[in-house]
C-alpha cells in the first residue's frame, strides 16, 4: 500500500508501554531499554490502515512483556498520515532519536519511499507490514530502500497478476475499465496488473486517472457506462474506492467492481455505503490474524488490544510478524542500530504460524508470501481463499 496525497501535518507521539524488569550487571551489559517506532497513518482519511496494523505490534509487545525480558522495549508511534509530504519529517524525527533502534512501518508505499533518505542517513532498519510497491526492493530502481528497508508482505509484482485474475474470474467476454488514484501504489499496481489482463485476452475498454482525494466521480462513472465495461478495477485506497463505487451505482453501472489491498479496510464499506459495497472483490497480501494465529496468540491479542477478535482488521498478521523480527533480535542481545541491521539482514525468523522465513539481500521475504482473495458481504470483508 502507499499514498502520496497531501494532508495536514503528521504528529509523532510517544506511547507509554512498560516491558518487564531491568537487569544490568556490568558496564558491558545490555542497555536497560530500547525503543521501537511504529510509523503509519494514525489520523486522516486512511487512518484505519495504520490503526489496524498497530494492533499486531501491540500484541507482539504484550507477549514480549510476558517473558519478563532483561531489556525493556518502549514503543513510539509516529503518524505520517500516509502522506509522502509528511513522512520525510516524521522519519527524520525518528532517525534523530538515538533511542530508536528499529521502525515498523510505514503501511503505505509512497510514505515509505519518501522516508528512505532520512532512514538511510540515520542507518535505521525498517520493516514494513504492507508497503507493497515493487520498486521499493528492486535493485534496479533508483528509489529502493537498500540496505535498510525490509517487508513481510508480497510485492505488487505478485498482487497485480492476482488482482487481474480475480477481478475477471467467471466473467464471460470481460471488458475492463481501469482507474487509478495517481499514487505510487495505485499507479504502480495498475501498471503491474495491465500486462496480465492483456495476456489473458481481456479487452481493456478504458483507462482513467483521478487524483485522490476527489469529491466528484460522476464524470468518470459516465465514461465507464459509455464504454460498456463489465469489470471496473480501482487502483487506490478505500476512501476514494468507496466514493467511486457509489458514483458508478448512481450512473447505472451493473458490472463487477474490484480493487487491491488499499481497499482492504472496513472504511471502504463506510465510504461506499453498505448496499453499494456489497459484492466488491478485493485482493490483499493480508493473511487474517484470526486464521493464522493459534488460540494462545488470539487470547494474547484480546488482552493486549481489549478487542474480542482481530476479524476485519487488515495486516495484523504482518505487523505482528514484523515486530517479532525486531523482538527476536533484541532477545539475542542486538540493541544497537548496526547490530539490529545485521540481525535482520542475516538471520532466520518465525512467523505467527510457526513457519520460518528470512529476507533477501534487497529486503523481501525469500520464501514468498501469499495474495488472498476477499469479497464484501454485509458489513465485513470476507476471505475466500487465494487469488
Amino acid at each position: 500500500m502507499n499514498l502520496t496525497t497531501k494532508r495536514t501535518l503528521g504528529v509523532v507521539a510517544a506511547v507509554a508501554i512498560s516491558f518487564g524488569s531491568v537487569v544490568a550487571t556490568s558496564a558491558q551489559a545490555a542497555p536497560k531499554s530500547v525503543t521501537l517506532a511504529f510509523e503509519s497513518p494514525l489520523t486522516g482519511s486512511e487512518a484505519g490502515l495504520g490503526q489496524d496494523e498497530l494492533l499486531g505490534t501491540q500484541t507482539a509487545l504484550y507477549e514480549y512483556n510476558l517473558t519478563n525480558p532483561t531489556v525493556k522495549v518502549n514503543l513510539l508511534t509516529a503518524d505520517d498520515q500516509a502522506d509522502s509530504s509528511q513522512s520525510p519529517g516524521v522519519a527524520l524525527g525518528l532517525a534523530q532519536n538515538k533511542a530508536v533502534i528499529g521502525v515498523v512501518g510505514s503501511c503505505c508505499s509512497g510514505a515509505t519511499k519518501a522516508a528512505f533518505p532520512a532512514f538511510k542517513a540515520g542507518r535505521l532498519t525498517v520493516i514494513s507490514p504492507s508497503a507493497t510497491n515493487a520498486t521499493l526492493t528492486d535493485p534496479k530502481s533508483s528509489v529502493n530502500g537498500f540496505p535498510f528497508f525490509h517487508r513481510v508482505a508480497a510485492t505488487d509484482a505478485f498482487q497485480g497478476p492476482a488482482l487481474a485474475r480475480y477481478a475477471n474470474k467467471g466473467i464471460t467476454s470481460p471488458k475492463d475499465y481501469l482507474i487509478d488514484d495517481a499514487s505510487t501504489y495505485g499507479a504502480g499496481l495498475k501498471a503491474l496488473s495491465t500486462p496480465s489482463l492483456k495476456k489473458a485476452g481481456v479487452s481493456i475498454v478504458g483507462s482513467d486517472t483521478v487524483i485522490a482525494p476527489a469529491t466528484d466521480y460522476s464524470a468518470t462513472a459516465s465514461k465507464v457506462v459509455a464504454s460498456h465495461a463489465n469489470v471496473v478495477i480501482y487502483f487506490g485506497y478505500y476512501s476514494d474506492a468507496g466514493k467511486l463505487k457509489k458514483a458508478l451505482d448512481l450512473a447505472g453501472y451493473k458490472g463487477a467492481y474490484a480493487s487491491g489491498d488499499g481497499t482492504d479496510d472496513l472504511g471502504y464499506i463506510t465510504s461506499a455505503g453498505k448496499e453499494s459495497a456489497q459484492g466488491t472483490l478485493i485482493t490483499s497480501q493480508s493473511v487474517p490474524f484470526e486464521l493464522a494465529a493459534p488460540a494462545s496468540v488470539l487470547a494474547d491479542f484480546t488482552k493486549a488490544t481489549k478487542l474480542a477478535s482481530p476479524a476485519s482488521h487488515a495486516y495484523v498478521t504482518q505487523a505482528y510478524n514484523a515486530t517479532n523480527v525486531f523482538l527476536q533480535c533484541i532477545k539475542e542481545g542486538h540493541t544497537t542500530r548496526s547490530s539490529i541491521q545485521s540481525c535482520v539482514a542475516t538471520e532466520t525468523f518465525t512467523d505467527v504460524t510457526g513457519a520460518k522465513f528470512n529476507f533477501t539481500r534487497y529486503g523481501d521475504i525469500a520464501q514468498g508470501a501469499p495474495v488472498g482473495a476477499y469479497i464484501v458481504k454485509d458489513n465485513d470483508i470476507i476471505p475466500v481463499g487465494n487469488a
